[in-house]
Parts: structure tokens; sequence; C-alpha cells
């Protein structure tokens, strides 16, 4: 483990402006924290901080990332608040940690692959700060160097397997190739141990046979370009296991037929000079067609610049080799993380300017350049793209749901299955009940509360987000649209037959639907309720020769209603949803006489008899309906009222008022003032009564308080 000091000089080795204060401090409080906690190899747990730091001094990354490496599991497995890290060590530092702490909170199914590119994705849009992804792959890789310690071989396999998936990839994307290559290789250590033994011991026996061939390669490639004037460094390696392993199987070939297993590095001061290097390679040793690549002119997404080309070199040796300038070798090998290298001191302009571009790229929808010879390859690395207009929430077992940014607890419902979208009643996000139209963050955590009673709202319509809940809502929707006209239509052909005293069955319904062009009997039944045909209609196509009573007469829209010729509707609520609705602002209720109004496609709406507004439908009177309440004594149940007040601009009044509804049983539901004055006042009273006679006796009594000056209804 990296002592206090060792850390701190690491540290001041590329940065000498580093807190070194806030390092120390950092270091002490951490350690203070997890205490006496052990890892599973028996190391005291901080050691693993402190490594994941160490790992990030390679990067040579800022103060603050440093800082968050070595606190990053505070919050997760200790005590530590979030409150008190931004006491202590700022908010940056804080919020970085905070950052960490979210994504080690998430679980992975593996087996599920469309699970991993959901979590790859989660992974880069949860990180506002890109820090928050280096030090999680820094995390990721000391776990991974120490697996070995881990008893449970499914829960080795589960992680290799994710780091296979997910962080190796990952550190690709962000241009950090080391690390990419060190998680390949020690994933593939756990989940494919023979091949990668055999593999090992083979590339060894090579390499014996070999001799030191590594270095004569290198020694001749750097001879040369020397012999041209060219001042440059030439290093080589053997290419790692996984890497190997990857080229035969994409290949299908065996390692004796692999003969590309060595890669080198030409690193020169500037862009003329690497193709001046290419020229001098390419004079000396046949290039195998097919295999150049020129990053320099055209570079890749992650910023990644260098001439690739693959060379029959020395000894007859098919070798790769990597052209590129020193600034382009430090970008190569930090990837992202160079760019904190530092927006402070000479150039730091130029700097700042190249980090907002790479980290622009790194916010935006783009797909990744080609990665690879084939297809597969391919579309592997397109998986890690970052999708800003998406959010990614979870559910209480870790399932990850995508979703598009302004989606709410509906769109999430409605995407985990059709069924608890429609069953939706509530939802608790984080653990905290919330409204549904709560709009969703990343990492957010849902639950959907649901009641196989409920139905969708059309409400919901105008909150979500994704077509799919929207089409879901929508076609339940015109299913119970659908079935409420059906109940209505019933109803009211039952009235219109009994008015009639005639029988009326399925079997004497089917000849009307044959004779209205209607499918069967439930497509009548639902153009009945929907008042697109009359009961009369049906009537006469079953008895034609009976003659029926076309319209209703009456003394005025306000004067007594129908004969026992028409059907009468009996109403048991507010109204019966989708079918029967209340008229605008018209708040009939129980006691008081009602009627219905049909709009051929909408059902039936209610409206007081002598409501001003049904004088526009005086001249269509087939299209009026007689309602009855139906209510349940029993079961009472409560109906909206609306009262306007005029009253005494005095202290105490609006109290009186309001204490006055509450001692009737009522609950006032919404108040405005529509008027103020010197003296008086005029406002705007919405409350809940079980019927006409509890309104007059409310009315009656704000009435008679002094306070009161006038109560009345408003009529539309």
């Amino acid at each position: 483990m990296l002592r206090q000091y060792e850390l701190v000089d690491r540290i001041l080795g590329y940065d000498p402006k580093a807190d070194e204060a806030l390092i120390n401090r950092a270091y002490v409080y951490a350690m203070k924290q997890h205490g006496s906690q052990k890892r599973a190899s028996g190391d005291p747990y901080f050691s693993h901080p402190i490594e994941v730091a160490g790992i990030l001094t390679d990067l040579k990354l800022d103060t603050a990332t440093i800082v968050t490496a070595i606190l990053h599991d505070t919050i997760e497995d200790t005590g530590s608040t979030m409150e008190e890290l931004t006491k202590l060590f700022g908010a940056e530092v804080a919020n970085l940690v905070d950052g960490v702490t979210k994504l080690t909170r998430i679980e992975l199914t593996s087996e599920h692959s469309k699970q991993a590119e959901n979590f790859r994705k989660f992974l880069l849009a949860m990180s506002n700060d890109i820090r928050v992804l280096l030090v999680k792959l820094a995390d990721r890789l000391h776990n991974m160097r120490t697996l070995q310690y881990i008893s449970s071989p499914e829960k080795r396999a589960r992680i290799a397997q994710e780091t296979m998936d997910i962080y190796a990839p990952l550190a690709g994307r962000m241009g950090i190739q080391e690390i990419r290559e060190e998680l390949e290789d020690l994933a593939f250590k756990e989940l494919n141990p023979e091949a990668r033994e055999t593999l090992m011991k083979r590339l060894n026996e090579f390499s014996v046979a070999s001799g030191n061939i590594v270095e004569r390669i290198a020694s001749n490639l750097q001879a040369k370009l020397q012999e041209a004037g060219l001042a440059c460094e030439v290093d080589g390696r053997q290419k790692r296991a996984y890497s190997v392993w990857r080229k035969m199987e994409r290949r299908a070939i065996s390692l004796e037929q692999l003969s590309d297993i060595f890669g080198f590095r030409v690193i020169v001061d500037d862009v003329a000079d690497c193709y001046r290097a290419l020229g001098i390679l390419h004079t000396n040793w046949p290039m195998v067609p097919g295999r150049f690549k020129d990053y320099i002119s055209t570079p890749k997404n992650n910023g990644y610049r260098s001439i690739h080309t693959t060379m029959i070199g020395p000894e007859q040796k098919r070798v790769e080799v990597q052209i590129r300038t020193h600034k382009m070798h430090e970008l190569a090998e930090l990837g992202i993380a160079a760019h904190w290298l530092y927006k402070e001191g000479a150039g730091g302009a130029e700097k700042s300017a190249e980090f907002a571009s790479t980290f622009r790229w790194l916010r935006q929808l783009i797909e990744m350049l080609e990665h690879g010879s084939t297809p597969e390859e391919f579309l592997e690395h397109t998986k890690l793209q970052m999708f800003s207009d998406q959010v990614f929430c979870f559910t209480p077992k870790g399932l990850l749901i995508t979703l598009p940014r302004g989606a709410t607890p509906i769109d999430f419902a409605y995407a985990v299955h059709t069924d608890v979208g429609d069953s939706c009643v509530g939802c608790k996000i984080n653990g905290r009940h919330m409204p549904l139209r709560s709009v969703l963050q990343n990492g957010d955590e849902v639950e959907i509360i649901r009641s196989q009673a409920q139905r969708p709202s059309p409400a919901w319509e105008a909150f979500v987000a994704t077509g799919k809940a929207r089409s879901a809502i929508r076609r339940s929707i015109r299913q119970v649209k659908l079935a409420e006209f059906g109940r209505l239509g019933r109803q009211i052909l039952k009235g219109v037959f009994d008015a009639a005293a005639k029988e009326m069955s399925d079997v004497i319904l089917q000849r009307a639907a044959g004779a209205l062009h209607q499918e069967d009997v439930d497509d009548l039944l639902a153009s009945v309720g929907a008042g697109e045909i009359t009961g009369e209609q049906v009537l006469e196509a079953v008895y034609p020769e009976l003659p029926v009573k076309k319209g209703t007469k009456r003394k005025s829209v306000k004067g007594i209603g129908t004969g026992d010729e028409r059907a009468v509707v009996r109403l048991t609520g507010r109204g019966s949803g989708l079918a029967i609705s209340m008229a605008p602002n018209s708040f009939p209720l129980p006691g008081e006489r009602i009627v219905g109004i049909v709009t051929p496609g909408k059902g039936i709406t209610i409206y007081p008899i002598d409501s001003p507004a049904l004088e526009e439908f005086d001249g269509d009177l087939t299209r009026w309906l007689d309602v009855k309440w139906d209510i349940d004594a029993e079961h009472p149940q409560v109906f909206p009222a609306r009262l306007m007040i005029t009253a005494r601009n005095e202290v105490g009044s609006l109290g009186h008022i309001t204490s006055l509804i509450a001692d009737y049983g009522s609950n006032i539901t919404n108040l405005s003032m529509t008027q103020r004055d010197a003296d008086f006042y005029d406002m705007q009273v919405d409350l809940e009564v079980r019927d006409f006679k509890h309104l007059t006796r409310i009315m009656a009594a704000l009435n008679g308080l002094s306070a009161v000056s006038k109560v009345s209804r408003p009529r539309r």
C-alpha cells in the first residue's frame, strides 16, 4: 500500500501546485472512517482507495480527482455524509464522490446483454464530470487485480464479465488503452483460465526460442530511422494474451499462423517527422496491404492520433508499428485524462480549449470509428455511445430502464411492462412517494405502486414522454370507452324498448345491427352510447311498423322533461367515466333535476335542468335524455360544488367562513379572490358536498354570518 508521503510525492512530481494539505487531510480522514474494515484478501480496507488513487496518479490527474479516489467509498461504506464531505473538502470533491457512489450502487444483471448496454450508457450519462468515470475505472482495475481473493466463483465470473462487457470498452472509449488492455486481460484470466494459461505458455516458449527479438527489432528500426537523420524513440512489446487470443478468434487461425504479435511505437518531434518516418520504414520493409491507417489526418472520435502500419520487418517478422509525436503519445497513453495536464500555467488556454473540445465529444451523439476488422467487432464498440437526450433509471431490483429526457414514472411503468403501466396508481422515487407527473432524473430508483382496479387516466397523456406509454394509454382508454359506451347504450335501449312495450334481447339487437350497418351487437350498443345512433333508430330498425315518436315536447328548457317514451339514464356518481361527463363548471348535485345532452362520438353530458347553457340545444330536442340520480344512501359520495361569496373586508372574515364550511363536514378544494375593495371582497370557493341538501345547509349557515354579505351558486 502506498504510504501517505509516497502518494503526495507522486502528485507533486507532475503537479507542483497540487494542494498537499487537502490530500493529507483526505488520507487521514479516510483511514479513520474505514477503521478496522477488511477486504476479502485480509488487507485493511483502506488500502483499496489508496491504490485507486495511485492508479490515477499514473494518469497524472488533478488534486480533486485524487482526493475523490481516496474518499470514494466513504459515503457507501462508512458513516460519512455529503454534507460532511462538502464541509471538509469542498463542493467539488463532495459532488465527485457522490457521483462515484451512485455508480457503485447500481447492480448489473450481467446475463442480459441489453442490460449491459443500458448500463454502459448509464455510466456515461451519469457522469456530468468525466472524472467520476476515471475514478470508477481505477476502482474497477484495482478490484480486478485482487479478484482472486473473492471466494465465490460465481461472483468472480460476474465481476469479470461486467469488466469485459462494460469497463474495458469504456476505458477504450475514453482513449485509456493501457487500462483497457489490462482489464481485458484480467477478465480473460478469470473467464477462460485454461485458454489463457495455454496461450501464455506458448507465448513464453516462443519468447525463449526467439531470444530478445523485441529488443532486436526495435534497435533495427531505430537504426534505420537515425541513419536517415530522424531523431526518434522506438520501443516494442509483445502483445497481451487477450489481444492475441482475440485476433486468433477473429481470424480463426492458430498461434503459429498469427505472426503480428509484436507492437512497436516510433515517437518523433512533430507531424512532419511522422510522415518522414513512415516513408523510411516503407522504403526498407514491405508493408502489408490493407493494414495501413492514418489517424493523424483523420483522428478517432476520442482524440487519438497516430499512423498505423504493418510490415514484414526485420528478421522477416510481421510487426505492427505506430508512429506519433510526443504529444500524441501522451494522449494515447492517458486518453481524456491527459486534458487535466493542466488548465493553468504555460499553454493553459490551448489545453483548456482542447479539453473543452474533447469534453463536448464525450457529451454528443456520436458513433465510434471502426475499431476492428469485422462488423461484429465494430458493432460491439459502437455500443458505448452517450445519449445526452436520455435518462437512466432503475427498478428496486437493479434493472436499468432507458427513457427520454422529460420522462415520468408513467413512462417508466410502461417501459417495464404494459400491464405495469395500466395498473399504476402511484410511485416512489428514491424511496419517497412522489406525484406521477414528476420528471425523472439520471440514477433515480423508481418503484411503481399498482392496483388491479386501476385503469389509465386520460390526463396521463398530457405528461408522458414516450410513444409506447402514449400509445398504451390511448389503447386502454379506447377499450374502456367502448365498454362504457356499450353499457350506456344498453341502458338507453332498454328504456326505449320498455317505453314502447317491446322485448329487447341480443338476438333482436343483432337484426338491428345488420340494418344499421354495425358489425355486431357490441358495436351497435357502443354507437348508441356514443350518440351516433339513437334508441329510436334501433327500435324502428327492429319494428318498422311501430310509429316512433321522434322528439320531445317541452315548454322550455327549464320545464318538465320528457314523456315515458324516452329512455331514462340513471347516474350513480359524478359520471360514468368516458361515456358520461359533467358539463364544465356546472356542478349538478344529487337532489337536483338534471338532463343529458347526447353529443355524437362523445357520449352524454350532464347539465342541471336550469342551466342557461341548455338553450343552445333547444333546436335539436332528439339529443335530450332524461337522467335521474341513483345514489346509494348507505355509501354516500362527495360531489364538487362552487359558491360565490361576497364578504366583509375585515380581520377574521375568511377564517370564520372556512371554519364554518369545515364544521358542516365539507372540504374546500380551491379558494380564490376574484375582486377586492376597501369594504368587501368577492371570492370563489370550490368545495365537496354530499348532495343538494348538504350544500343548501352550508349556504344558509354562511348567510347567517355577519361577515358574509351574499352567497350564490354560479350557473353556466
